[in-house]
């Protein structure tokens, strides 16, 4: 089932709801789209409810001023869940996406939640300790990404089709693939994108993942770019979650049928 839930206002978000079962709902990252989770919808959904969401001024949701931050979107979500009676599910975050799970469970709490799949997201995203602390990426070339490139939309084309290339995929991309990809990112308006990155990238969700995973059974998926600061970092933030390593930042779509094992056998544990 196809379907657009109303959040505010003449502001809906584009919902696909599809199988039967415990619910598992994910949620797509900065300026990407409910596509993007096309392998885990066929898997999934054949034993469980599948969720995807494109978020806020995201893909076939409403485009809007405003909103456009992870505040909102944590909002936005816990609408969503009400209006479709989602009991109990499990929350899969990727990339910012993940932003959006701890915003919610700051606003909501844990009560609710019967597990979170974490993909390859620190909840702080900046450092001023960058040797000891997992980040986004080095402050000033943060900064940069948001000076020089979200200011056009050639700008933003060249900043995904970059990090398409060099940190989502391990292989080399066709030509075809790459289009994909930006053209995903590219449904989200240039202007939009700038508020959602300068969102995401002065978020503090460490309380958040550190309270949640205390409670609720958590697994992180880190790329293996990022393994040998991520998983002592989150070792020592949120000792009781599970830390898998895989692929680059898009590895539930390259290495899909090792992710979906991966999520599988930490369900199963949790059962």
């Amino acid at each position: 089932m196809n379907t657009y839930i109303e959040v505010d206002p003449g502001i809906e978000l584009y919902v696909e709801d599809s199988g039967s079962g415990d619910p598992i709902v994910f949620i797509p990252g900065f300026t990407f789209t409910t596509e993007v989770f096309s392998e885990q919808v066929k898997h999934f959904s054949k034993t469980r409810r599948t969720i995807v969401i494109d978020p806020r001024s995201h893909g076939r949701s409403t485009m809007t001023v405003h909103g456009n931050d992870y505040v909102t979107h944590g909002t936005d979500l816990q609408k969503v869940l009400k209006q479709l009676n989602v009991i109990n599910p499990t929350l899969v975050g990727w990339s910012f996406g993940c932003l959006t799970v701890w915003e919610y469970i700051r606003q909501f709490g844990t009560g609710d939640i019967k597990s979170l799949v974490l993909i390859d997201m620190p909840p702080k995203s900046l450092s001023l300790h960058e040797d000891q602390d997992w980040v986004e990426g080095p402050l000033d070339d943060m900064a940069a990404a948001y000076t020089n490139y979200l200011r056009n939309l050639k700008g933003q084309r060249d900043f995904i089709s970059a990090y398409a290339t060099g940190v989502m995929v391990q292989r080399e991309l066709k030509q075809e693939e790459l289009t994909w990809i930006v053209e995903q990112s590219l449904k989200t308006p240039y202007y939009i994108a700038a508020n959602l990155f300068s969102s995401g990238l002065f978020s503090d969700y460490r309380v958040e993942a550190s309270e949640s995973s205390a409670t609720v059974p958590t697994l992180y998926v880190v790329a293996e770019h990022w393994a040998v600061t991520a998983t002592p970092y989150i070792n020592k933030l949120a000792p009781k979650a599970s830390v898998e390593v895989l692929g680059g930042h898009l590895m539930f779509w390259e290495h899909s049928e090792k992710f979906n094992e991966m999520v599988e056998w930490f369900l199963k544990r949790i059962i």
